[in-house]
């Protein structure tokens, strides 16, 4: 199952990198992302899928909340992406 995590990353040096880093080394696969320039940050929409099932999307988002310069906007389930 693919979930769609909105993210709000500040200009700095490797915060994209971090991101993915992270979100990687979490068990996720990234199926896709979409980057867009937002004022003084960027905005990513971001879909990943867990490699198995014990992987949980909200356990994956409280992480990257903690990472510097980053925030969670929203979560989106497969049904509500469409």
């Amino acid at each position: 199952m693919t979930d769609t995590l909105m993210i709000r990353i500040d200009r700095a040096d490797g915060s994209l990198q971090r991101l993915i880093g992270l979100v990687e080394r979490r068990g996720f696969h990234i199926d896709g992302l979409t980057l867009r320039d937002e004022g003084a940050g960027r905005r990513i929409e971001m879909a990943v899928r867990g490699r198995d099932d014990g992987r949980s999307v909200d356990t994956l988002g409280r992480q990257i909340d903690r990472l510097f310069g980053m925030s969670r906007v929203a979560d989106f389930q497969p049904e509500q992406a469409t």
